[in-house]
């Protein structure tokens, strides 16, 4: 009884050491959870309609429309410039297909599977003239030869041959692309054609279009220009402003934040001792190059950006600035140094040969492998004998697990295809394709193997030129980069705030520029490359921030940011000082306006507009369709256009008409029909195309309102 009632005497504290214990487990299982939740949240690289996406599915929808692109122009690799770009389309793709399919889903829109194969059987879209499987007899596309492929890629998917393997898994991959793609825009379409046919026009309005198209008038304008009057002489005050702002807001909404920066930017280049050394380097050069047969050593060891192929390609596959000599040079003949500024660099051409080649040629070939080279050279050797004694292609072709088809290839694919691997093997391979002859075989010894290769057709022969190309950027040694970084680096320890920055960057020989309105939809922070890192700060800043030195773009800038202003997204108001000016330049307008309307009371002529200081002139050709542009002022003016159409011939206008760029009078002195033929149809068809283009703002309005989050800028 007495343990008993000491247990009962703790029972408070043991209350209160359980509960704590029970808060301790609840709380680590609320961190973990927290922890795992900003994980996730670091990784979304978006979201549309609260559906958020995250990094890596955005990578592998990136990845298969490079696949894509690259397949189509025949490349293994595509520039910083072209990637930017197939980011933003997969974006903006991503984005629209889950606008388009949550208001299909409203309205119960498909695409189903049997409209897909009407399609395909069809065959007259667009995207399937972009696939493979277009017949080149009629140039049209063939759901057999696809039916074919898919049927073959079954079975071949777990083939030896992985040459094959990777060919026929990059065309499903990408067949799978347009398919999946065509079935969104087939989506888009079905929405787009409903939403036009919610659009009518009528008699009643193609009559009057017709009218307002093609009835003209002459006019004897009075201008009194907006110009005329001094700024200085319009008092405004803020409920001027005020007013104005609330009549304009609508211009001023923003969709997205962004934000309005100042920068210095540094570009580091080559001092006068650099490029004095560089040009002691291509006198060396020159001097190999006048003796060298075989310039490949030399090309190597050079670093020049053009890589040396030993083989004859078109013109256009080289520089533009080299191409554009190739042809003004004989064989042996040797053009440089020389500068281009352009791209900053200096350049030698020594012209090797030049040939006329075929730009496509259509061939097939045959794989030899064995256990040994020995092995695989006679069988090649039996291959070949057969072959030439009339035996089938295709036939011999499978007997190696290799389909043997026919394929077409261009200059820039085979060039292509040996800048990537630029070896003895490739140059012998694609020295056979370019110089074979029609019909005939070659079987070339490679170093595991052989290949057995027959041209079947060639076409479009071309000037194509074997020139050993020195171009080096004209840089900057290590020296002048670091006097360059110390010097700046010496600037920033020195002005650590915003004022500072600004007032002394001219004293200390630096340029401040400003950009503005900068959005996480943007790649590069002034164009500069490498500035990722940049736009994160810009966005995890505050107004009045001063970023550290950044060094960026081609490891040849030095950067340091100032955050000058953040617009949030919505409306911004009239403190902003982008919108205040342009309410103030439009307040200005509207005073502007009433004085000039105040002293033209009572004038009812020309003569005496002219007595009131007006600028006369004629003006013809006026329809009501389209606002008559006046050379006087320098502007469009939609008003006048309209004030005309409802003055009757003769008539002089019963109200001063405000512009864009001043008020006006005037007296109509013609007005004529143009010779032009009714046709009711044609009319109400142009109206309704005309509505839908004003309909066409539609997805605008649909992704103001999907509430779109875009984080690109922190991955990519």
């Amino acid at each position: 009884m007495a343990a008993l009632g000491k247990i009962r005497s703790w029972s408070a504290f043991l209350v209160i050491v359980i509960a704590l214990g029970l808060f301790a487990f609840i709380a680590e299982e609320l961190f973990r959870s927290l922890d795992a939740q900003k994980s996730e949240q670091g990784q979304q690289i978006g979201e549309v309609l609260g559906e958020k996406i995250s990094v890596q599915d955005f990578q592998k929808l990136v990845d298969e429309y490079s696949e894509v692109i690259k397949m189509q122009q025949g490349v293994d690799n595509l520039p910083e410039e072209q990637m930017n770009q197939v980011k933003d389309m997969v974006w903006n793709t991503y984005v629209q297909t889950k606008l388009i399919e949550k208001e299909a889903s409203k309205l119960g829109l498909t695409v189903t599977d049997e409209e897909m194969q009407n399609i395909l059987r069809e065959g007259t879209n667009p995207m399937l003239l972009q696939t493979p499987f277009v017949n080149q007899s009629t140039g049209r596309f063939d759901a057999a030869s696809l039916q074919k492929f898919i049927a073959d890629y079954k079975s071949n998917k777990v083939s030896d041959n992985p040459q094959m393997k990777e060919q026929y898994d990059k065309i499903y991959k990408f067949w799978t692309f347009i398919e999946r793609t065509l079935r969104q825009q087939v989506l888009a379409q079905k929405y787009q054609s409903l939403l036009a046919h919610c659009i009518l026009s009528n008699k009643v309005e193609a009559k009057m279009a017709f009218k307002d198209e093609n009835e003209e008038s002459s006019i004897q304008l009075a201008a009194f220009p907006y110009s005329d009057i001094q700024d200085s002489k319009v008092k405004i005050d803020d409920s001027d402003l005020k007013a104005k702002y609330d009549e304009l807001k609508a211009r001023f909404r923003q969709p997205v934040e962004s934000r309005d920066i100042k920068y210095i930017d540094v570009k580091v280049t080559a001092s006068a001792a650099d490029k004095s050394e560089l040009n002691k380097q291509f006198a060396g050069y020159k001097k190999e190059l006048i003796t060298a047969a075989d310039p490949t050593n030399l090309m190597h060891k050079s670093g020049s950006q053009v890589a040396y192929i030993g083989v004859a390609a078109p013109k256009q596959l080289y520089p533009s600035d080299i191409a554009a000599r190739l042809d003004s040079m004989a064989v042996g003949q040797i053009y440089g140094p020389v500068v281009n500024a352009q791209d900053n660099t200096l350049n030698l051409i020594k012209l090797y040969g030049k040939s006329s080649l075929p730009d496509s040629v259509q061939v097939r070939q045959i794989q030899i492998a064995g256990a040994s080279v020995d092995e695989a050279r006679k069988t090649a050797d039996s291959v070949y004998t057969a072959l030439k004694g009339g035996a089938d292609f295709a036939t011999i072709a499978k007997k190696y697990s290799q389909t043997g088809d026919q394929q077409w290839l261009t200059s820039r694919q085979l060039i292509g295809s040996l800048e990537q691997n630029n070896s003895e093997d490739a140059r012998k391979v694609t020295e056979a394709i370019e110089n074979g002859k029609v019909n005939a075989f070659s079987n070339i010894e490679l170093t595991q193997g052989n290949i057995i290769i027959q041209v079947t057709d060639r076409k479009a022969m071309t000037d194509m030129y074997n020139a050993a190309v020195i171009k080096k950027t004209i840089d900057f040694s290590k020296n002048t980069y670091r006097a360059a970084y110390n010097r700046f680096s010496s600037f920033v320890s020195a002005n650590t705030n915003a004022e500072s920055v600004i007032k002394n960057a001219a004293k200390s020989g630096y340029k401040v520029d400003e950009l503005q309105n900068v959005t996480t939809a943007e790649h590069y922070v002034a164009n500069i490359h490498s500035t990722r890192d940049v736009l994160k700060w810009i966005f995890d800043a505050k107004e009045g921030d001063v970023s550290p030195m950044y060094e960026c773009g081609d490891n040849d800038h030095l950067l340091l940011v100032v955050l000058d202003k953040i617009h949030k997204k919505g409306y911004r108001d009239l403190s902003d000082p982008q919108v205040k000016e342009i309410v103030k330049a439009e307040v200005i307008k509207d005073k502007k306006a009433e004085m000039i309307i105040a002293k033209l009371n009572g004038v009812n002529s020309i003569q005496a507009a002219k007595g009131k200081g007006a600028k006369i002139s004629a003006v013809n050709q006026i329809t009501f369709s389209a606002p008559v542009f006046l050379t006087s002022v320098g502007a469009s003016e939609p008003a006048l256009s309209g004030a005309v159409s409802a003055t009757a011939k003769g008539k002089f206008v019963n109200h001063p008409v405000k512009g864009n760029a001043g008020v006006y009078l005037f007296q109509v002195t013609s007005k004529n029909m143009r010779k032009a033929k009714y046709d009711e149809k044609t009319e109400e068809q142009s109206l309704r195309q005309k509505y839908l283009q004003y309909a066409g703002n539609f997805m605008n309005e649909l992704y103001i309102n999907a509430d779109v989050v875009d984080n690109r800028y922190l991955f990519f």
